[in-house]
């Protein structure tokens, strides 16, 4: 019998619409994977095989009665836990949010319906999504399919964990300073953060963020190609008139020269020798596809970004913040929160005016810059990924993870569209490498993603190991 929990989005949403495969078929299989492998990584902490396969059978009846069922008919993909699903607890895998159960979609989670996904299960994520690692008091701790001794990335580790080990064939996470591109990057897998306002979010279980927060946290996919992460995203971006935030931005821009610009040390970052392998390899595979790539020494300001986008996130309602996460006593969000103090505490009006002003002028000078180059090509990390719970091991273990982080923490305080793509593997170890791209421009991201991708192969779904 035909595995299809190794298919793509792209063949399986194909396969179930012209009837080849029902969706139930699909649906059952997806749930035998994760009853098998879940165990091993904890990866999926929600799930309920009964409304998985109502949804599955509701995908077969309409197609049985001819009706169009939607761009992603009968794929099994799985929903981050600081979303807002129907009838599941928004935890954030807080346990001070175990009964928070919502009464309504997330815009995001509405689309995945819409396109015809079938919802499969709630992925993990540390607690108040505040980690490049995945535990938490409520849930557990996750772990990475490829190699138990390394993180799966944060904070959508369930998410990374869950499509690398073939449970789903997409994974919806969230980004404000990585956390879809670190976990992809960990796992091994691709990892699209899109640009502020396209894809639609809100959850209506829970206040409005700060401002923050709205202007540089989004909602996107990971998935085991580029083109299912192509799919998933026009899935994801359609119109929601619940958040302010949206704009309806075409998901194709006017041709652009094939320019690509490769900086191996953003701002003198210090990087592994297997990164500048990777980030090698990836331009030479740019390069065989027609690119044009420049190796330049500078960018626009990445490390002042980095640094301004960690207060902006933090600072405002800190106290707040550190005070939740007291009474909840996670290791990990209180080491977060303490060991950026002196960032985050002590803002006042005036400095966080100043902090939104800088915005703007940053902003425009990586929009000038990329109004020369199609896409960037840097560093998603300076390491390879990191010991697993490493920021919990003493004081500069945590600065070790922080700076290391830099590259993927600056580019949300732009607003930009950033793509981890994966190249392959230092031993047991996944590598990946970042590309950035101007607003509303995922396109010209996922058509160099493309081009790096087809020159390493398909991934496949990873057995855990024990």
């Amino acid at each position: 019998m035909q595995q299809t929990w190794r298919l793509s989005a792209t063949e399986l949403a194909r396969l179930i619409r012209c009837r080849e495969l029902s969706a139930r078929e699909v649906a059952d299989q997806a749930l035998a994977r994760l009853e098998t492998v879940n165990p091993l990584i904890n990866a999926v902490v929600a799930y309920r095989p009964q409304e998985v396969r109502a949804q599955a059978d509701a995908i077969d009846a309409a197609l049985a009665r001819g009706e169009h069922v939607g761009m992603l008919a009968g794929v099994p993909v799985t929903t981050k836990i600081n979303v807002d699903q129907q009838g599941f607890a928004t935890s954030n895998g807080v346990t001070l949010q175990r009964d928070l159960i919502a009464t309504a979609n997330n815009p995001v989670v509405d689309n995945l319906r819409k396109a015809g996904a079938v919802l499969l299960g709630r992925t993990n994520t540390p607690a108040f999504s505040y980690r490049w690692f995945t535990s938490n008091l409520l849930h557990g701790h996750t772990s990475n399919p490829h190699d138990r001794a390394i993180t799966p990335g944060g904070s959508s580790g369930g998410a990374a964990a869950a499509v690398a080990a073939g449970i789903g064939a997409i994974a919806h996470g969230t980004d404000i300073a990585g956390s879809i591109r670190y976990p992809a990057y960990a796992c091994g897998v691709q990892g699209l953060r899109p640009t502020i306002g396209r894809v639609p979010a809100y959850n209506p279980s829970l206040p409005d963020r700060v401002i923050g927060a709205q202007i540089t946290a989004v909602s996107g996919p990971l998935a085991r190609s580029i083109a299912d992460l192509r799919l998933a995203l026009k899935a994801m971006a359609q119109p929601d008139a619940r958040d302010p935030w949206y704009v309806p931005a075409p998901l194709e821009g006017p041709a652009r020269e094939k320019r690509a610009a490769l900086c191996l040390r953003p701002d003198g970052l210090a990087i592994a020798p297997g990164i500048e392998t990777a980030l090698r390899i990836a331009a030479q595979r740019l390069a065989d596809a027609g690119w044009l790539v420049e190796e330049i020494d500078t960018t626009p300001p990445l490390a002042e970004a980095a640094e301004l986008q960690t207060k902006l996130w933090l600072a405002d309602g800190y106290d707040a913040m550190l005070a939740a996460a007291e009474r909840e006593g996670d290791p990990g969000a209180l080491a977060c929160l303490r060991g950026n103090r002196d960032l985050a505490q002590g803002i006042d009006l005036a400095g966080f005016s100043k902090i939104l002003t800088r915005r703007a002028t940053l902003t425009r000078q990586w929009q000038l810059f990329l109004d020369d180059y199609a896409v960037l090509l840097l560093p998603v990390s300076a390491e390879l990924p990191f010991p697993d719970q490493l920021d919990l091991r003493d004081e500069p273990s945590f600065r070790r993870v922080w700076q290391a982080q830099m590259p993927q923490v600056a580019i949300p305080f732009m607003g930009l569209p950033a793509l981890a793509v994966a190249t392959g593997r230092v031993g047991r170890v996944p590598v990946g490498v970042h590309l950035v791209a101007g607003r509303y421009r995922e396109d010209l991201c996922l058509a160099a993603g493309e081009a790096i991708e087809a020159g390493g192969g398909a991934i496949a779904p990873v057995d855990p190991v024990a």
